[in-house]
Order: C-alpha cells, then structure tokens, then sequence
C-alpha cells in the first residue's frame, strides 16, 4: 500500500515552525507496512491545497494531512476538505462535549472559537482526539483514505497511536514489514562503508541498507518486506555486522548513548559527574534527560573560565599557562578534579575550541580534548572536529559519552 503526507501551514513554508510531524508519521505509517512515497507542504492557500489533494488521490491508498483544524481564521483545512468532497459543516455533539471535556481539565472556558471546533464535514468520520479539542477526520473517496489530523505534534501523535494505528490494522491487511536500525557513534561514514563494504555488498536482496548519519553518530537501517521469515533474516546480518564493528555499535532502534551509559552507571550503583568547558552543560543535559538519572549523576560544573577551571577543579595555573585551556594537561586536571569535589566513581573533563573564533594555527577550531576518569585510570583523546560551533558542542558530547561507554564496558 502507498501513502502520502500533506502537511499545511505558511508557518511551515516560512521556516518559522519546524516540520516535524511529517517525519514522525512517515516512521510510524512505514512500521506499518505502508510505503510513504511522497511527502508534500502546502500553506494555507485554497487552491494548493485542493490541487495536492486531488493529485494524491491518483497516487495513493492513503492521504494523511496535518495541520489547518484549529478555530482561527488561518486554519481552512476543514472547509477545503468539505469543498473537495462535496459535503457541508455540521455541528457535531460529540465533538462538542469532548471540546468542553478537554478545556475543563484545561482551567479553560468554552468561547465561540472554541464551539467552532465541533463543525465538521458532514461525511466525515470522527476519530476522537483525548487530548485537544480538534477532533481527527477520517474521509474515503474512490477508495483512498484521507486522515486529516490536527498539526499540534502530540495531539497528532496520540490520535495516531491510539485510533488510526489500531483502525488500519483492524481494516486492512498489511504487508509484513521488519526494520532494525544499529546505531554506532565514533566511525564517520565514509569510514564506516569502506569497513563494512563486503557485508553490504552480501546482504541478501531481500533486505534494503540506509545510512543516516547526524553528528555524532551514524545510524544503519536494516529494512525487510515481504513474509514474517524476514526478522530472522535481518538479525542474522546484523549478527555478522556485530562481529564486524565491535564496541563501535552502541544501541539499536530508539537507543540513546546516554541511556547506555545511565543503565550500565545504575546496574552497578555507580556515580558520575562531569567538568565541561566548549560543551556548556551540554553532556550534563543529555544525561539528565534520561528519567531516573539522579540515581547516578552527581552534577556538573561548567568550568568555562580559566579561574573556575584552577578555583572549583584545581586545575594547575602552570598546566594552563604551559600547554593552554585546551590541552591533555587540562582535560586530564578536570576529570580529575570533579572527580575529587563530587566524590564520583567516573568523572568526564571536556576543554576546546568550539568556534567559530578562537582557533590558532597549532589549534584550529575544533580541536577537542576529553578524559575520562575511574577510581584507578584517566584516559584522554584529542579530537578535531571542524568549523562549526553547534556541531562541534554535539560531536565532542557524543565523543565523551562514548569514551565512558567503553570504559564502563572494560571495567
């Protein structure tokens, strides 16, 4: 079956909101079994609108458009739809009573805009929305199926979840489908495809290979199709890929390195805490974002000035003056020294160049050194990792958590 996405709003075309309700349905249609071969952004323009639907519907079994059911003025999602279809609005009860539900939980009283919001297309099913006010729409027309969802993204994602997933599994009878993703973080990729060339090369033609590479990290998307034999045939590759890559590979599918690292630090009631300078608290923010964290990260210090680097982490003003802020010295003295004020069992020391001022000729923008401290080793790695100040803060965090990971697992 193929599928399209219609997302709508001029927020959209101007850049002014990020669109990321169109990525996060292809992934959960795709799981499905359903082949998203087109996604589309449309503003809030009658006749675009009315032009991409009806293109669609040539192309498609399935029409997913988000964005456009709200109360204002600038949402016409619903009355292009009635246009398209041939229907009217009409008030609808249920809608109504579920609007007034969801305000009242709000704190929020029911207002004229508000009440707009149960006028829906005529011919339209209602798929309930447990969380909004804006109901989900359910339209067919010459057998394709049009779901109109609203654009705020977790009312769209628990209508999806909760109706739409369950609705289409019920009606329709699906292709068997199997992806696994390996994520591996310390390889670029061209690196990583010359390493693992013979491999892919090999894959049986059952099975479909995507590199998604991001800053820190390259994910390998394994996808099968066809009969249920396929899962078994995917992680007997990624079996061979594994014997391959080692300790390179770090999680799989929804995996993150800082919930690696937070399950190994919890299983063996051990402690962390970090020293960060070119990071800004950016290593402490992806650990603490994990829930439960507390049970083993201590805090953090973001020593961004040399005095707080020699005042809070005893870093050697001589070790400053003689190799500079950005040095193994210096990582090494702050991986240390967090390590002694936290009274951690592993400790991080992060100093660079983030950019995109402050590089010299011996170190350009980019250049990194992290340590990684135990009770009884610190290791240190210098890395250079380019111009640009946003990447360079994500690379370097991913590459401490990293180091960390593997000394956890050698410990």
């Amino acid at each position: 079956m193929l599928a399209e996405i219609i997302t709508i709003g001029d927020e959209l075309l101007l850049g002014q909101v990020i669109n990321t309700n169109s990525s996060w349905i292809g992934n959960r249609i795709s799981a499905l079994g359903i082949k998203v071969q087109r996604i589309t952004t449309v503003g809030d323009n009658r006749e675009e609108i009315l032009k991409i639907l009806s293109e669609s519907q040539q192309r498609s079994q399935f029409v997913f458009i988000s964005g456009g059911l709200g109360p204002t003025s600038d949402d016409i999602t619903k009355p292009v739809l009635c246009e398209y279809f041939n229907t009217t609005l009409v008030f609808n009860e249920s809608v109504y009573e579920n609007a007034l539900s969801v305000l009242s939980k709000r704190g929020a009283v029911m207002n004229e805009l508000n009440r707009n919001q149960a006028l829906v297309p005529a011919s339209a099913k209602i798929v309930e929305n447990d969380i909004g006010t804006a109901p989900g729409l359910w339209m067919v027309k010459d057998n394709v199926n049009f779901i109109a969802l609203p654009g705020v993204p977790f009312e769209m994602e628990s209508i999806i979840n909760n109706r739409i997933v369950p609705a289409i599994k019920e009606k329709f009878k699906l292709q068997f489908n199997y992806h696994k993703t390996v994520l591996t973080t310390g390889i670029g990729e061209s690196k990583l495809a010359i390493q693992i060339s013979d491999w892919e090369n090999k894959l049986p033609d059952s099975i479909k290979l995507a590199y998604l590479p991001s800053p820190g990290m390259v994910k390998l998307r394994l996808s099968g199709y066809g009969h249920t034999i396929i899962k078994n045939i995917v992680e007997k590759e990624i079996i061979k890929l594994e014997a391959i890559l080692g300790n390179a590979i770090f999680g799989y599918d929804n995996d993150t390195l800082e919930t690696i690292v937070g399950r190994n630090l919890a299983a063996n009631h051990q402690t962390l805490s970090t020293a960060e300078s070119c990071t800004g608290g950016n290593i402490a923010r992806m650990i603490t974002s994990v829930p439960g964290s507390s049970e083993y990260f201590l805090g953090s210090i973001i020593a961004y000035s040399n005095d707080i680097k020699s005042e809070f982490l005893e870093v050697s003003k001589e070790f400053i003056q003689q190799y500079g802020a950005v040095s193994q010295q210096v990582a090494e003295s702050m991986s240390k020294g967090i390590m002694k004020k936290f009274n951690s069992d592993y400790s991080i020391g992060v100093t660079g160049i983030a950019g995109p001022s402050g590089g010299t000729a011996d170190k350009p923008v980019g250049t990194t050194w992290i340590a990684v401290s135990s009770g009884h080793q610190t290791i240190s790695e210098k890395f250079l990792f380019g111009d640009n100040r946003e990447r360079n803060i994500i690379r370097s965090s991913f590459a401490a958590l990293n180091m960390l990971r593997k000394m956890l697992i050698s410990n």
